[in-house]
Order: C-alpha cells, then sequence, then structure tokens
C-alpha cells in the first residue's frame, strides 16, 4: 500500500497556518507528500523546503486572482497537488490541520483494512474545531463535525471548492464519496491565529470568495456553541500553540446573537431532545 500525503498552501507564514506543523503531522504515514505551494510573500517556500524530507515534492504554482467563484481557485490549487499523488489513498490536509501522534497507527490502519474494498472510496475524520484559543473547541452544526480527508487514488474525483470531494460517475452529475469513519479526530487551528494573522486572512482571501469581510479586531461567537477542550493537542503543535495562536480568548457571555447563531442555538435543542445530527456531511455511509 502506497499513501500520498497531499496539501497547497500560500502565505502561510504570513497568514499565520501551522502548515508546518501540518505537514509533519502527516509524514510518517505518507510515502511521498505533495505539496503545491503558491507564489508567496513570504517564508513558505523555504520553509517547506527546509524540512528536509525526502518525501516531500514541491510544485510551484501561479493562483488565478480573477478566479473569485466560490473559492474555485482554492479547488484548482488543491487538484493540482492531487493529480500529482502516486499512492492507492491520497490524504489531504489543509494548512491549519494537524494530525496527533497517537491517531496515526489507527489511521494507516484503517487504509489498509479498507485498500481491496472499492465500496469504501473514501474515509472520513472526526473534527476539533478550535476556536478563540487552544482551550475551547466548537460544538454547534454550523462546523462540520465530520469530513472526508483521504480519497481512494484511482476513482475520479474532483474539489469542488477545496474543502471536500465530488465522485464523477460516467461524466455524469457528480456525487459525495462512499466513505468509512476512521475514528480519529483531525486537529483544526484556523480560528486561533493570532488576531492579526486572521486580520490579514480575512482581507486577502475573502476576495476569493466574492466576500467583503469587515476589520477583524477579535473572536467573537455563541458561547453556547463552545466547549472546554479536555484532551491533549499533537505534540507537533505544541510550539505553534505557544507562541502563535491566541491565549487569553474567553467566551462573551453577552455576546449579541446574529441570526445565524440563533438558529443554531435551535439546531442544538432539537439535536438534544431528539438525538440527531443537523451538520451537513459531504460523503455518504
Amino acid at each position: 500500500m502506497k499513501i500520498s500525503g497531499f496539501t497547497f498552501i500560500r502565505n502561510g507564514t504570513l497568514l499565520g497556518y501551522p502548515f508546518i506543523e501540518s505537514i509533519l503531522s502527516a509524514l510518517p504515514i505518507c510515502d511521498e507528500f505533495i505539496v503545491a505551494v503558491g507564489d508567496s510573500e513570504d517564508d513558505t517556500l523555504e520553509r517547506i523546503r527546509a524540512i528536509g524530507s525526502d518525501k516531500i515534492r514541491i510544485i510551484q504554482t501561479q493562483w488565478n486572482e480573477k478566479m473569485q467563484d466560490r473559492g474555485f481557485v482554492y479547488a484548482q490549487q488543491k487538484m493540482i497537488a492531487q493529480y500529482n499523488c502516486t499512492g492507492d489513498w491520497a490524504f489531504y490536509l489543509e494548512g491549519d490541520e494537524v494530525l496527533h501522534e497517537d491517531d496515526l497507527q489507527k489511521i494507516k490502519a484503517s487504509m489498509e483494512k479498507h485498500l481491496n474494498n472499492p465500496e469504501v472510496e473514501a474515509l472520513a475524520f472526526d473534527y476539533h474545531h478550535f476556536f478563540g484559543s487552544p482551550d475551547w473547541v466548537a460544538i454547534s452544526p454550523a462546523w462540520y463535525r465530520q469530513e472526508c480527508r483521504i480519497i481512494r487514488n484511482t476513482i475520479r474525483s474532483w474539489a469542488p471548492d477545496g474543502l471536500y470531494f465530488v465522485v464523477m460517475d460516467k461524466n455524469r452529475k457528480g456525487r459525495y464519496p462512499r466513505a468509512a469513519l476512521v475514528g480519529a479526530p483531525i486537529y483544526h487551528y484556523g480560528h486561533v491565529r493570532s488576531v492579526e494573522a486572521m486580520r490579514q486572512k480575512n482581507e486577502r482571501v475573502g476576495k476569493y470568495w466574492k466576500h467583503d469581510h469587515p476589520l477583524f479586531n477579535g473572536y467573537q461567537i455563541d458561547p453556547q456553541s463552545l466547549k472546554p477542550f479536555d484532551g491533549t493537542h499533537p505534540a507537533i503543535a505544541n510550539n505553534w500553540l505557544k507562541n502563535e495562536a491566541e491565549q487569553n480568548f474567553t467566551p462573551n457571555k453577552n455576546h449579541e446573537l446574529t441570526k445565524r447563531e440563533k438558529k443554531h442555538r435551535w439546531a442544538m435543542r432539537i439535536e438534544k431532545w431528539f438525538n440527531i445530527k443537523l451538520n451537513k456531511k459531504h460523503f455518504t455511509t
């Protein structure tokens, strides 16, 4: 069995991504790791080269600045990396997603288990979405609780906006992949980066989604959509969490709810009453 890791990144340092930690967290179980590196204004490319692993293959890319429709430029970059994978499985991590060292063997065992079962087209992970600081995780249906990050590399798949996979059957309508659950989480740190890095990120990437972001001055969220994190973080991320992540966030009990947050409060109540999950999934089981 051959495992290909892949990702894309641009201005990773400037925008506060733990992209080096992300790559290093998956490298032990990957036979190769493809990184599509966009033309950056910082030391992103040099830092990836400095990892010094012969597993890593860098593809330098140019982003289409005119592509501003629903994040499709992200999909383009993701697919550049994915289409250069040569393994049985293609394992995608975003630049703010990290694996825990305690889960690596479980992840690899899941790929081995389903390698010869064509009915399993992808493998899905649980998620820890950290918000505000490494001490809090988001739990409302606003956040995807499970997502495919491993796709069988012998099927026709593509990424509509970079987040998820679509499988194409006979050049017709796309569908979500059939997936098995890995039973391990991905640690998502995109919403704990420093306030300045988040401000830079919003200002620079909103155009690719046709979004006009207001000036980011701090993390705000419905406090009922958070819970304290009582687990351990990946060891590879500890230095980044200590030096680059926000540390002093406290949920604001007087936070004024948005219409969307009010809707998700009701959704959380319904989930509790009926023991169901209302978040969207981009795969079938």
